[in-house]
């Protein structure tokens, strides 16, 4: 199992690099991966590959293309890692921020500071209204699904449909009140996407991210614990609400952090951190790692896709998740409801 864990690590590590390679040259001004990787090296003062051969070249990749694989690559790993701990703590595979209406909570929370013109923390004012409204949506679900001290599966995805439902509406009035550029705004944070990924977005996401995937790196034996049952798990000497409370806290925090610059994007929660415990087990320490990779990974690889897909537009990347994790969500429910014997 540790080889597996340590050739999957390698595997995706490689892959992530060649993906980011590959999407910061990839646009209407071309840029070979080796130009690219040159760019980067020059700046750290290291000359053995070449600059970009085009006079504008290396000035979009910094100052677009850069940032925007940056953000793909940090909002990914924040996605995973919320997924996985939701995951964690529900102990269910269908938890996802997504699914369960935390990422449209938070959508509403950062909608409604566009459309109030909040300003109270500069540029931390939209994700501190996203991280606000995602611990709320959070919060709700988590004590609606609980009942006789477990999670139930059925009321789990009601709840999520039921505050998508509330958001859905709430983000509709926002829009109505909204002058155009706010509409706008709106629009951008409903469909997803990392267009327009500025470095001050990357500065402001990145120590946020740090601190969840670093938090829930500390809290992965607990989680183990955890999966054992509440009663094992009390036994061992964990404090499973404090947890639980924590780790709804990681969760906003991570999702709040995405959603304020990038928008809705669904199912990367879902998908990676479940094909990751598949690969390599249970465990969630080698679990979280590999789904942060995994998250980056595919969010790098779908805003490629979004880039690329149709010429001179640029798709919704959460159009695109959604078109994966869609037919898998209705694969994994149908999967949990034989296991579970039915739910009736």
């Amino acid at each position: 199992m540790r080889v597996r864990r340590a050739v999957l690590f390698t595997v995706l590590g490689a892959l992530l690099v060649v993906a980011a390679l590959v999407a910061a040259g990839t646009g209407q001004l071309g840029v070979a991966p080796d130009e690219v990787l040159g760019s980067i090296m020059n700046r750290l003062g290291i000359t053995l590959w070449p600059m970009p051969s085009h006079p504008n070249g290396d000035s979009a990749l910094w100052t677009i293309r850069f940032p925007r694989v940056a953000l793909a690559i940090l909002v990914g790993a924040a996605l995973a890692a919320a997924g996985m701990i939701m995951q964690a703590i529900f102990g269910n595979p269908l938890a996802e921020p997504g699914v369960v209406g935390v990422s449209s909570g938070a959508a509403l929370g950062a909608s409604a500071a566009i459309v109030f013109g909040a300003n109270f923390l500069g540029d931390w004012s939209i994700a501190v209204a996203a991280f606000g409204a995602g611990l709320l949506a959070t919060l709700l679900v988590y004590g609606v699904s609980r009942a006789n001290g477990k999670t139930e599966v059925v009321t789990l995805v009601l709840t999520g449909i039921a505050v998508n439902a509330f958001a859905g509406a709430g983000l509709a009035l926002f829009m109505f009140l909204a002058d155009t550029q706010s509409r706008e705004a709106i629009v951008f944070w409903q469909l997803g996407s990392l267009n327009g990924a500025r470095w001050p977005d990357v500065f402001v996401v990145l120590p946020v991210v740090a601190v969840g995937v670093t938090a829930a790196l500390l809290l992965s034996r607990r989680y183990d614990l955890l999966s054992l049952g509440e009663k094992s798990a009390r036994h061992l000497g964990v404090n499973v609400e404090a947890l639980r409370i924590g780790s709804i806290v990681l969760v906003a925090l991570l999702t709040g952090a995405a959603v304020a610059f990038c928008g809705i994007i669904a199912f990367v929660g879902l998908v990676i951190p479940h094909l990751m415990r598949m690969i390599i087990g249970p465990a969630h320490l080698p679990l979280l790692i590999a789904s942060t990779l995994g998250g980056a990974l595919l969010l790098v690889s779908a805003d490629l896709v979004a880039r690329t897909a149709v010429p001179m537009a640029d798709l919704p990347i959460g159009m695109l998740t959604s078109l994966i994790g869609g037919p898998f969500f209705f694969w994994l429910l149908r999967r949990t409801r034989k296991r579970a014997g039915g739910w009736g």
